[in-house]
């Protein structure tokens, strides 16, 4: 079990990745509530169990993984809400390295993600059902490309989530790849391994001072580096709820928040 030392949470010694410490949630508490988003930014609540989220986070990883996808890099683009954290852990789940991105809503916005998408040389777009026909009308270039995959993750089959492996992934292994803005150029990608992500958790968590009792609010986009290191990965790490709301939300009504 995790130890608790000045303040300090020790990286569980059978933790080598973000994997392994989801996995121990649900060993050590399956039904708290891990993540909340408010979809109004107030009271409209969406909830996931640290359970529901390994359920379909392996889920995603199970559909991405009979793909033969294991191994390839997949662009994620949602809009703010939790089918987003789904399809994040899914790709840790099944090997496969994540790509955050923000999705386009014009053909203004294209020439990015395009640029993104072939620099990481993903293989597969993960999105919503109902955001998945506009991504294809305005991403020609890679809705061309004949061994492009489009991938909706909110409508997968239930049970699928049985058939899930378990990838051979440790420390060293990729966990995703993190893009500079490209206000100034081409967009820029960093590699960060899982031991990468556990290093900066267990060094945040010291020096912001949080404790199993700590509660995380986060408005920042999900597919921002510190929305998705410090508003993500932290609070899982430190096995604390967090709640989550849409950046227009918080900055339409920020003190009544």
């Amino acid at each position: 079990m995790t130890q608790f030392i000045n303040n300090f949470q020790e990286i569980p010694p059978q933790c080598a990745s973000i994997v392994d410490i989801l996995r121990d949630r649900i060993c050590q508490m399956p039904h708290t509530q891990a993540f909340t988003f408010l979809e109004d930014g107030e009271t409209q609540e969406l909830t996931l169990t640290y359970h529901e989220l390994d359920r379909r986070s392996r889920a995603v990883a199970a559909q991405l993984q009979a793909l033969g996808l294991s191994g390839e890099r997949a662009i994620l683009l949602y809009p703010s809400g939790l089918d987003y954290l789904t399809a994040f852990f899914g790709c840790l789940y099944a090997g496969v390295v994540a790509v955050p991105a923000y999705p386009p809503r014009n053909q203004r916005k294209t020439p990015r993600i395009q640029a993104i998408t072939i620099d990481a040389q993903a293989s597969v777009a993960l999105t919503t059902t109902a955001m998945l026909p506009t991504l294809q009308s305005i991403l020609t270039l890679l809705t061309k490309q004949g061994n492009f995959h489009w991938l909706t993750t909110d409508n997968i089959a239930q049970g699928i989530e049985d058939s899930w492996q378990q990838p051979a992934i440790n420390g060293d292994t990729l966990a995703f790849l993190q893009y500079t803005s490209g206000s100034t150029g081409t967009p820029k990608g960093v590699m960060l391994s899982h031991g990468n992500l556990l290093h900066n958790a267990a060094v945040t968590y010291r020096l912001m001072e949080h404790s199993p009792s700590s509660k995380f609010v986060s408005w920042l986009p999900v597919y921002h580096d510190m929305g998705l290191i410090g508003g993500i990965l932290q609070p899982l790490y430190g096995a604390f709820g967090c709640i989550l709301m849409s950046p227009a939300s918080f900055l339409q009504r920020p003190y009544s928040n």
